[in-house]
Formats: C-alpha cells, sequence, structure tokens
C-alpha cells in the first residue's frame, strides 16, 4: 500500500503564489512519474505538470512559464511552484504517482487526497 500526502494549498490573490507539496510512503520500491492534476468545479480532471525520474518535465500550456514541478527522488516527493496564479487556475489540486511496489515487483497509479487551491480576483 502506498499513501501520498498533500500540502501547501490555500486561498491567495491573483498575482500571488503557492508552493504545493506531495509526499509518498509505504511499501515503495522506485517512484516513476509523479506528477499534478487539477479539477475545477463542473469540468474534467486534467493533468498540469509531471515529472519523470529522470526530470523529464510536462507542462499544461496553461501554466507554462508560471509553474514549475521538481521533485526529491530520496525523499520521495514532489513539488509544484505556482507563481503568477489566476483566478481560473482555482480547483482541487492532486498528486499522482507511478509506483513500482513489491516484491513481487509491479506498477500501479496512486492518487493523494487532493487540496484546494483557490485564487481570488
Amino acid at each position: 500500500q502506498v499513501q501520498l500526502v498533500e500540502s501547501g494549498g490555500g486561498l491567495v490573490q491573483a498575482g500571488g503564489s503557492l508552493r504545493l507539496s506531495c509526499a509518498a510512503s509505504g511499501n515503495i520500491f522506485r517512484i516513476n512519474e509523479m506528477g499534478w492534476y487539477r479539477q475545477a468545479p463542473g469540468k474534467q480532471r486534467e493533468l498540469v505538470a509531471s515529472i519523470t525520474r529522470d526530470d523529464w518535465t510536462n507542462y499544461a500550456d496553461s501554466v507554462k512559464g508560471r509553474f514549475t514541478i521538481s521533485r526529491d527522488n530520496a525523499e520521495s516527493t514532489v513539488h509544484l511552484q505556482m507563481n503568477s496564479l489566476k483566478p481560473e487556475d482555482t480547483a482541487v489540486l492532486y498528486c499522482r504517482a507511478k509506483v513500482i511496489v513489491g516484491p513481487p515487483f509491479a506498477e500501479y497509479q496512486y492518487w493523494g487526497q487532493g487540496t484546494q487551491v483557490t485564487v481570488s480576483s
């Protein structure tokens, strides 16, 4: 069993910044890809940013240049630095990790419980 615990959400004014963190724990052999997704009211969950174990990153077009994803493999954590926040960034942010557990070894996908990010205008 693997748990993902997110922290760092909250309320911020437009133009402000927040830093989210997600820590993984449990029966982890290796964490492959980690990422952040968000879901706004009435909308589908969408990718915000992801990062591989080798630090290859991928960002949604809407956050490029404003958000930065990073990870600490030794600490099994992933961070999302969010700058120049806009009201349209308001959503619940979810951490996701693709984790190899075991033995016996197998890759599974895990999700955090979500953290609310609210940007006021």
